[in-house]
């Protein structure tokens, strides 16, 4: 069997049928039996070996949930039987370090490494970090085969295995679904979204598959005027995980085999200094060149429009007045602020920027020169950025919970499950009295009132626009009332919670019945 078979997984339950592969001689077939514990017989197939990398692929017939089965594949009087295999959902996790950040390092860890033993019928795999120049038809290496959760495989390290979001929302999950759920992670931290896209997904978005000259993180650590950090990421970051597609070819490649039901994503933080103003369009083409390939190669049986969740980026420094972390939540979006929408069918986002936490002690690091700032050591590389702020919030149970809505709602259809906050339809200026009536989609709950977080642009102004805070008036059930002091007869936009850290912690000024934030938007 390939790499990421093995006892103790999960496959894909039907309407889809699972796709197994392996490695056999060749010119010889592989007889495949799929039994019941008791040894019942339930189906037999036969795969014919291929070259010339010697491997066979059958495509299972669809199986209702349950399990234990075991799998065996024989060729000649040599085989191989996988025990303890269950069908039910698998879903991906892939990103950087915050869907890398383990079980052991979030909130109330122990409470929640001691609940593992309780679910055991959520199934744990963990690609290891690996990359690579060409794609690869299998894993190099595995860091969790597949098992059932125990504390020790949920707190293996810090960043390493396994994925608390994934965990969280396989449980979640599991909690509504009452049948078993498999998670694959592959993810590694400090990583941008160029290398997990493939050539064609690049070139989709004019971006050099492979870049001779390493870019450059810049940012500036005091935004003192004239002082700026930059970091080539040469030699040793350029051949690490921030080149182009190598961590598609490497991790993302070998398993595209896989029959799969979903995908949760967490990356874009370190695209907040690279190419950001492209990612509305690098994520959006990852996410249909990921769709197109898994539905190709497991046979047409991962569905074409794979339900794909994701989380909008979190905070990082407080009083930074950068807005490449605004940006790039608003091309999370592919600039239309909720998803699913036109450009992103069948997705469905987790809104993190209520989540900040100032005081976590992941990513902050002393660099070199003593500063008592903090660091993230980007993976693979022994450079450290010299980050203000803590980019890895703690609270990774909303997240997953905020997950698991959508997930119900998009990837299950649960109509009635509300998964995301409220956001703008309509916005009707008053000229004689000054103000902005903004009407929302949903229920609003004003949450802090002290706490700005719109700001207009005024036509009086020079281009580019000088962006004005707009007080609130009045929050009505669904209506929003804003002061536009100084701003002349026409307001030429509106943007809310556009900043790197909009609210502290669950206090963003707006929210809906359910507790949901509404996202920000311009």
């Amino acid at each position: 069997f390939a790499s990421y078979y093995g006892n103790h997984m999960v496959l894909q339950k039907g309407p889809a049928g699972a796709v197994v592969w392996g490695y056999g001689e060749l010119g010889a077939a592989v007889t495949l039996v799929l039994s019941e514990d008791g040894g019942f017989i339930v189906m037999k197939k036969t795969a014919p070996v291929k070259g010339p990398s010697g491997t066979w692929t059958a495509v299972l017939d669809p199986m209702a949930q349950g399990g234990p089965y075991a799998l065996t594949a024989g060729q000649g009087s040599a085989n191989v039987t996988l025990r303890d295999i269950y069908f039910g959902d698998v879903w991906l996790c892939s990103g950087q370090s915050n869907m890398a950040m383990t079980v052991l390092q979030i909130a109330n860890a122990s409470r929640e490494l001691a609940a593992a033993a309780r679910y055991p019928h959520v199934r744990l795999f963990a690609a290891a970090p690996a990359r690579s120049a060409v794609e690869l038809e299998d894993l190099e290496r595995i860091d969790l085969p597949w098992a059932v959760p125990t504390a020790e495989n949920l707190g293996q390290g810090n960043f390493t295995y396994f994925s608390a979001v994934c965990w969280l929302l396989g449980r979640y999950l599991y909690e509504v679904l009452r049948y078993p759920v498999g998670l694959v992670e592959a993810a590694w931290g400090g990583t941008p979204i160029e290398a997990w896209s493939s050539p064609r997904a690049l070139r989709a978005c004019g971006l050099p598959e492979d870049t001779g000259r390493a870019p450059l993180f810049c940012f500036n650590p005091t935004f003192r005027p004239g002082f700026m950090f930059c970091n080539p990421l040469s030699p040793a970051l350029s051949s690490g995980p921030q080149t182009p597609s190598v961590l598609w070819n490497a991790m993302i490649h070998p398993l595209l085999n896989m029959t799969l039901r979903g995908v949760a994503w967490y990356q874009g933080e370190a695209n907040a200094f690279l190419h950001t103003d492209r990612y509305n369009c690098t994520f959006p083409t990852l996410i249909a060149d990921w769709r197109r390939a898994f539905h190709a190669a497991s046979a047409g049986q991962t569905e074409p429009l794979l339900p794909f969740g994701f989380v909008q980026l979190s905070t990082y420094r407080r009083q930074s007045p950068d807005d490449s972390f605004a940006r790039l939540r608003w091309h999370q979006t592919a600039d239309l602020g909720v998803v699913p929408n036109a450009r992103m069918p069948g997705t469905f986002m987790a809104v993190a920027m209520d989540l900040g936490d100032e005081r976590s002690p992941y990513g902050r690091r002393v660099t070199g020169g003593g500063a008592e700032g903090a660091a993230t050591k980007l993976s693979g590389t022994n450079t450290s950025l010299l980050f203000l702020g803590s980019i890895h919030p703690r609270d990774k149970q909303n997240v997953a919970h905020r997950l698991q809505l959508g997930a119900r709602a998009v990837a299950y259809g649960e109509k009635e499950v509300i998964f995301q906050g409220p956001y703008p339809t309509r916005a009707v200026l008053e000229v004689t009295r000054g103000l902005l009536n903004v009407t929302y989609s949903q229920e609003l709950v004003w949450r802090r009132r002290d706490t700005p977080a719109f700001e207009v642009c005024c036509s009086s102004q020079p281009s580019p626009c000088g962006w004005l805070p707009a007080p609130v008036v009045t929050v009505e059930s669904r209506r929003v009332t804003l002061a536009l002091a100084g701003c002349g007869t026409l307001v030429l936009g509106l943007r809310y919670a556009w900043a790197e850290w909009p609210c502290d912690y669950k206090s963003c000024v707006l929210y809906n019945t359910q507790g949901l934030p509404a996202p920000p938007f311009l």
